[in-house]
């Protein structure tokens, strides 16, 4: 479609006080005046910086909406991010990388980092070893997941970004032995700066069709006294329990 046969798209007045509430900066007080600032600034990257902001705004005043992040911070001298969106690594370690994941506390760093920034941060924890798994090195067990989680929910709780808190997605695979306790962790209040989400396999959906028992495994052994019916499947998971 020709770029002169595209009208323009009538403002809606809640759309355009939403947008002045949210991204207006210093004495801007209209939208053009938003939009003009940062088609500048994504303009400014090009080799033809004149050429590619009438391009960009063009764009902008015909309905494209960029992300969050870009209209907040295009053009400004905010130490800000313009991507909304991250995925951050867990390792099953509290502070050593292992396989080019850092450890949990070295993430729960950088997801701070992240989010003073203005950004969302999403993590699969499933690399975390279950609640009662053994923990060689300590002679111990491990707390599990979820309870690492609630260190990541303090954290985000607590920075603060030009007026906008964190957002993080939490991730455990529907294989993990701590499945259930995750996704009953929001049930009572807890973990109230997480959107959390199951992984669910094409294997799982069979089981479920097929009702058939379904294994919940980690490559982790657990303690020998805490899951007394726990084996290891040739493949070299563990299997704590089946449900």
């Amino acid at each position: 479609m020709k770029q002169e046969n595209v009208a323009a798209m009538a403002e809606q007045d809640i759309s355009r006080e939403v947008l002045l509430e949210k991204y207006a900066k210093g004495d801007e007080q209209t939208v053009t005046q938003v939009r003009q600032r940062v088609a500048r600034a994504l303009a400014a990257r090009e080799n033809d910086p004149a050429r590619f902001e009438q391009q960009f705004f063009h764009a902008l005043d015909h309905g494209f909406i960029p992300g969050g992040r870009i209209n907040s911070a295009a053009g400004t001298d905010l130490r800000a991010t313009l991507i909304n969106c991250f995925v951050q690594p867990v390792a099953d370690s509290v502070s050593e990388s292992e396989n080019g994941k850092v450890g949990i506390y070295q993430a729960l760093l950088q997801a701070a980092e992240t989010m003073r920034r203005g950004g969302g941060v999403g993590y699969n924890f499933s690399r975390i070893r279950p609640r009662g798994a053994r923990v060689k090195g300590t002679d111990s067990r491990a707390s599990g997941p979820v309870s690492y989680m609630r260190v990541f929910d303090r954290s985000c709780e607590t920075v603060e970004s030009g007026a906008r808190r964190g957002a993080q997605m939490g991730v455990l695979d529907v294989s993990h032995p701590d499945i259930e306790a995750f996704i009953h962790a929001k049930d009572q209040g807890d973990l109230r700066n997480f959107n959390i989400s199951v992984g669910v396999s094409d294997a799982f959906m069979q089981a479920v069709e097929a009702e058939a028992d379904w294994e919940l495994t980690h490559e982790v052994a657990p303690a020998s006294d805490a899951f007394p019916e726990s084996y290891q499947r040739d493949d070299g998971l563990w299997v704590y329990r089946k449900v």
